[in-house]
């Protein structure tokens, strides 16, 4: 019998890595977007020793006919779409390219899907920040969508169109509205990261100070590595919905900058408010993290905060990983990495 292919854009991406791992361990064939010249960001999946396992293709999801060749050549089974831009506060500047790189090439690769071979299976990465200004406080599969970034209309355009290729074509088509999920794999441009990468270099003996935007936003924070098994169950079922992920519980920015420090045994106090607000290092009374209003975006999403009991029935899907150890994961293996740097130990 021959192996399942899969094809994954945005393979070099923290889900996309985590997903190729996930797949390889099932028996695929793992095909893995790439765009030219990427390779120097495939670091992630040398990380989870899968580099040398997966077949990089060359995929531009703003060329249509690169997208229909590539998946013409190869004929995968399922094709997950992982490639965006996926940086929140960077759609308010680059707004054409998201909306192209995030909004379009979903439609490019449905098409293709279409034109080529209906029975492809299709997942579609879609995002909690499609909620935006939140119009119940937990939110579901049924919540009516308010975007409130380029990004987060981008996605709901890609998400709309994945229900209407389902709807009108056949198509095995489903949406993973994933809350916000993280890991030690997570880019720096990510809050998350950002505050355990710059923490574990204080604790190194670094001297810095962290620029934050909104210490009081609250999110529903789950760990990557689960997250990546809901996107798989997703497309084994045998009838294509679209799911909410998340873990059900949410947190402020502030907490996770707290738990972190704590983990990395360097306790710190929050002091001042709204854009006065700063984090002191208790040892020293030393500042180590404030508030920087141009990482603020033009309109916040104040409370993202998911239900994912259909997931959890239809599914049999749950995650793993509860807060706690999500944030001391991502700080010990942050500070490993530091003292290497730092002292080259």
């Amino acid at each position: 019998m021959s192996k399942k292919k899969a094809l994954i854009t945005g393979i070099t991406g923290q889900d996309g890595a985590y997903l190729a791992a996930l797949l390889l361990n099932k028996g695929y064939e793992v095909y893995g977007g790439m765009r030219r010249g990427s390779t120097d960001s495939a670091w992630r999946l040398r990380e989870l020793e899968v580099w040398n396992k997966i077949k990089p293709v060359s995929v531009e999801l703003l060329e249509y006919s690169n997208i229909y060749e590539t998946v013409k050549t190869i004929m995968p089974d399922e094709i997950y779409n992982l490639g965006a831009q996926s940086f929140v506060r960077a759609s308010f500047d680059q707004p054409i390219y998201t909306s192209e790189v995030t909004a379009l090439a979903p439609l490019k690769i449905l098409e293709t899907i279409r034109s080529i071979n209906p029975s492809i299976k299709y997942y579609q990465a879609s995002s909690s920040e499609m909620y935006g200004l939140v119009q119940e406080p937990i939110q579901n599969e049924n919540t009516k969508f308010y975007p409130r970034s380029p990004y987060a209309v981008a996605k709901t355009y890609a998400h709309y169109m994945t229900v209407n290729y389902r709807e009108s074509y056949n198509i095995h088509a489903c949406c993973g509205i994933l809350f916000n999920h993280e890991s030690p794999l997570r880019g720096e441009e990510f809050v998350t990261r950002k505050i355990t990468s710059h923490l574990a270099r204080m604790r190194a003996g670094e001297d810095i100070v962290m620029e934050l935007g909104n210490f009081k936003a609250k999110r529903d924070w789950g760990y990557a590595h689960d997250f990546v098994d809901a996107m798989y169950k997703m497309m084994q079922h045998e009838t294509p919905d679209d799911y909410v992920i998340a873990t059900g519980e949410e947190h402020t920015v502030e907490e996770f900058l707290l738990m972190t420090a704590d983990v990395l045994d360097m306790p710190v106090a929050i002091e001042g408010e709204g854009l006065e607000t700063k984090a002191i290092r208790k040892s020293d009374n030393k500042v180590i993290a404030k508030v920087n209003p141009t990482h603020f975006r033009p309109t916040e999403v104040e409370l993202l905060l998911g239900d994912s009991s259909k997931a959890q029935k239809t599914l049999n899907w749950k995650h793993e990983m509860d807060f706690p150890g999500l944030v001391e994961l991502m700080a010990k293996k942050d500070y490993d990495k530091a003292k290497k740097d730092w002292w080259g130990k």
